[in-house]
């Protein structure tokens, strides 16, 4: 809603935001919207993941500070349904963030908090066992205890999807399968310890029980989708901000697109400097081993891949976990994508 009041022609000095505009034979003093120089930071959100490629990247080179004229504000997170919560209490603008946490604060804010306008990971998710759990085939899991890593995030519903379409029943609810939401620091400790069967997680963490924790992968996600392609990350921002700063978004957006197309360029590079950006974030680097199996776990694209999206809320309404029939109108906005894609010369959306 536009404020005003009336001013004299000679009115009080007027705050950055504001200007004069005469009308029958009055000024009115008129806010309009803030411009990209008037933002004192762009506070976006990641996890500390490798699906989380571009934030990374872009955290470490500086591309889309320079692409957007302002400084970002980076805000590390441990998984979808905190980085909703920052969404929801404005902590931050934008965030990259998996399709469920997507779909289900979506739904809680009636379409009204954020929309997605962007892909940035397909892949990278996966199930992995202990060797020595005692899990052969789908039919050995009664008795199991799977990790995920956090109540509601998007390997979390996968998870539970996959289970129930096996026929099992989980713990809560009187079955004999427990799936337990632990930290992805956590499930590694776990595992190691055998005080887990295993874990359904994400990359780099999918290797990393592979390899440090000398388990087995006894599932890769992909291998449930068409063509193997279903969106692992996108990005989404706060629908004020993408109505006053359209601007600042498309720069930010054609940041995220070259951002995508430099890691594609050379993925071992690419890893090395994600690598490089771990270590500055979370005070530890990954062994080169599991960087470079599981960055050819991932595709990096700024592809949507909006119908696993779609898939995914319908598998979770059928499930029971989300409980009201997914009404998800409105969740895209991709028109500055569009935008950006054509200028480049590159093509468009699939729809």
């Amino acid at each position: 809603m536009v404020r005003h009041k009336i001013m004299g022609m000679n009115g009080a000095v007027r705050p950055r935001g504001w200007g004069l505009l005469a009308f029958a034979g009055l000024w009115l003093c008129i806010h309009w919207p803030a411009s990209a120089e008037e933002i004192k930071a762009l506070r976006i959100g990641h996890f500390p993941n490798l699906t989380h490629a571009q934030a990374l990247y872009a955290r470490a080179t500086g591309q889309f500070e320079k692409a957007v004229g302002i400084p970002i504000k980076w805000t590390s997170l441990n998984a979808g349904p905190s980085a909703i919560e920052a969404l929801f209490t404005d902590a931050i603008d934008m965030t990259f963030v998996g399709p469920n946490p997507a779909i289900n604060g979506y739904l809680k804010s009636k379409g009204t908090k954020f929309v997605i306008i962007a892909g940035a990971a397909s892949g990278g998710a996966g199930l992995v066992l202990r060797k020595d759990a005692g899990i052969g085939s789908d039919k050995d899991f009664n008795d199991k205890t799977i990790a995920t890593p956090q109540l509601g995030n998007t390997q979390d519903v996968a998870a539970r999807i996959w289970f129930a379409q096996k026929g099992y029943r989980l713990k809560e609810k009187g079955g004999r399968l427990a799936l337990v939401p632990l930290s992805n620091p956590d499930q590694l400790t776990m595992f190691r310890k055998k005080q887990i069967d295993g874990a359904w997680t994400v990359e780099p963490w999918v290797s990393r029980l592979e390899i440090e924790g000398q388990g087995q992968v006894y599932l890769e996600e992909k291998s449930l989708w068409p063509e193997g392609r279903y969106v692992t990350t996108h990005l989404v921002v706060n629908r004020d901000f993408l109505a006053r700063h359209r601007e600042v978004v498309k720069k930010l957006l054609r940041a995220h697109v070259e951002v995508t197309q430099q890691i594609a360029a050379d993925i071992s590079a690419a890893g090395k400097l994600l690598n490089a950006e771990l270590n500055k974030e979370t005070g530890k680097s990954l062994p080169e081993a599991v960087v470079a199996k599981a960055m050819t776990r991932i595709e990096f694209t700024w592809d949507p891949i909006s119908a696993s999206l779609y898939k995914c809320a319908e598998a979770a309404h059928q499930i029971g976990f989300i409980r009201t029939e997914p009404k998800l109108e409105g969740i895209y906005e991709l028109g500055v994508l569009e935008e950006v894609l054509k200028e480049m010369n590159l093509p468009p959306l699939q729809k």
